[in-house]
């Protein structure tokens, strides 16, 4: 068993047909089914059940699947890393922000780090939180921003940055000039909120059942513009990181009367490397972290 035939095993199986695999490997149909027989002849076991020209794995085959998934990637892996040795002369940072932050907090940064790190490119998706994770998660992105509170056991997180849900209002609410918002008027109003998925809306739901209420909700967006000009035009109330609002958005940002704080972290998968131009981009960003705090305590 070498790796040019796990590899194709693995293509074959993920894409249930041998002439898919054969186009995604950019190889001949015949070269792929002679590898995948004569696999089965060394292993001595089918691999595959071919009946009317639909293919699927045996119970064998499901097995060596999985170690062949484990296998691939560890040698990806090492290539890569062997590969960084030379230096951050290369790489691709692949990063999921949510849009809050993506908008308000992100865009400096990515700046700078690009600007240290010229030779290095920069993929960003914006995505709810809770799909962030998952492609982090299924290696579709090397990391991923998400909230500290719904962190999984598979996956490492160092958290960046601490801030504070606000109560969203426009001048002329009623809600304006308090100094405060308790979770019960909150939940009375009428609201603008982000859709689900997005750790915006996650912290709305479990406040909801925390105090056993159920959210009114009128719009559902993540556009945060259009959340902000629904709110200015007194069609509903939302809540937002305090980045967010700016001095001429004619709002005004309370606090809930129990302050609701989130612990923002940078996310990757424990069982995958960290390439060097990732590590290089969370180490920025926890230096950013660091100046920032020294800037405040100064």
């Amino acid at each position: 068993m070498n790796s040019k035939q796990l590899r194709y095993f693995h293509e074959v199986a993920r894409q249930k047909s041998f002439s898919k695999a054969a186009e995604i490997l950019h190889i001949a149909q015949p070269a792929i089914s002679m590898s995948i027989q004569k696999l089965e002849s060394e292993l001595d076991l089918k691999l595959f059940h071919r009946n009317d020209r639909k293919i699927r794995l045996t119970d064998e085959g499901e097995r060596l699947f999985k170690h062949a998934e484990i296998i691939l990637q560890n040698l990806a892996d090492a290539e890569l890393e062997m590969r960084e040795l030379k230096g951050l002369t290369q790489g691709c940072v692949r990063i999921g922000i949510p849009g809050m932050l993506g908008s308000y907090y992100f865009p400096p940064i990515l700046m700078a780090f690009k600007h240290r790190y010229p030779e290095l490119s920069l993929e960003v998706i914006e995505a709810g939180t809770w799909k962030l994770q998952q492609m982090v998660e299924q290696g579709e992105l090397d990391l991923g921003v998400i909230v500290s509170e719904f962190v999984p056991d598979t996956l490492h997180t160092e958290i960046f940055l601490r801030q504070q849900m606000l109560v969203t209002v426009g001048k002329d609410h009623a809600f304006a000039t308090q100094q405060s918002v308790t979770y019960t008027d909150f939940f009375a109003e009428e609201l603008v909120m982000f859709k689900d998925g997005y750790f915006h809306r996650k912290i709305v739901d479990r406040l909801a059942n925390q105090i056993g209420a159920k959210p009114h909700i009128g719009f559902e967006t993540n556009l945060i513009p259009l959340i902000k000009s629904i709110v200015k035009q007194g069609f509903g109330i939302s809540t937002l990181l305090g980045m967010v609002i700016e001095k001429d958005d004619d709002l005004i940002a309370l606090p809930f009367s129990q302050p609701v704080w989130l612990d923002l972290s940078i996310a990757w998968n424990k069982d995958r490397h960290l390439s060097q131009a990732n590590r290089a981009f969370v180490n920025f960003m926890l230096d950013h972290r660091s100046s920032q705090n020294t800037k405040q305590v100064l």
